[in-house]
Order: C-alpha cells, then structure tokens, then sequence
C-alpha cells in the first residue's frame, strides 16, 4: 500500500505517547488536540473528519488513543486491534520522523494498554 502522509503516534516503551504530524497533511485526525492533551477535542476532531475512511489506521490508531487516555479502554483497544489486524498496512510518520508499520504501532498501543500505560493519562485529566 502508498505511504500516507497523515497523523501518526509514537509509541515509547518507557515514557508518554508522543504524537507527529506528516508534512502539508490535509487530513485532521486530532493531532494538534493530541499534543494539547485536549483529548474530548481530538475525538470530536477524529470522529467528525470526513476526508479520512472509518478504518484508515493513522485515524483507528489516534481515536483509540484518544479514548484510552479518556479512559474508555474497550473502545480503545477495539480500535487498536482493528488496527494491528488490517490485512495490509502503510507507513505512518512518528514524531521523531520515523516511517513505521502502522500494524506494529497498533500493536505497540495494545501493548501500552494492557501495561496500564494510558492511566496516568486519565488520572491527569482528573486533577
């Protein structure tokens, strides 16, 4: 499959998810509400973009984050495993400038998951 030039999210092993944006994207999957940590915003951004389909990766992978960090973890793993599934991937630009595999950052974020890496999240949104 092409490369797209969209939104994709590094995923660290150890440390906070960082989000990237793709050079001239016109596509709107919550990056500027991602780093802002605006999480509501970036879903309402991702749920209401047009221009990308339902199962694009780079917009499965941010809403999922976006919801994990709310946390509403089923839906957030629903949509990273539907991510991690996809018969075919592309390549999905990171923050450091990294092309990856966006099934092997979907599987990264199930990861983070279930390692309980998205609560710190939720608890700041708390505060």
């Amino acid at each position: 499959m092409a490369i797209i030039t969209s939104v994709a999210l590094v995923l660290l092993a150890q440390g906070p998810v960082a989000t990237a944006q793709a050079p001239h994207t016109a596509f709107d999957v919550g990056y500027e509400e991602l780093v802002a940590n605006d999480n509501a915003a970036a879903r309402q951004a991702i749920e209401n973009c047009d221009e990308l389909a339902a199962n694009d990766p780079a917009r499965l992978i941010n809403h999922g984050i976006a919801l994990a960090r709310m946390g509403n973890y089923d839906a957030a793993r629903t949509e990273f495993a539907t991510a991690a599934n996809m018969r075919s991937s592309v390549e999905l630009e990171t923050a450091t400038g990294e092309w990856v595999d966006s099934r092997r950052l979907a599987r990264k974020a199930l990861a983070m998951l279930e390692q309980g890496e998205f609560a710190r999240y939720y608890a700041l949104s708390l505060r």
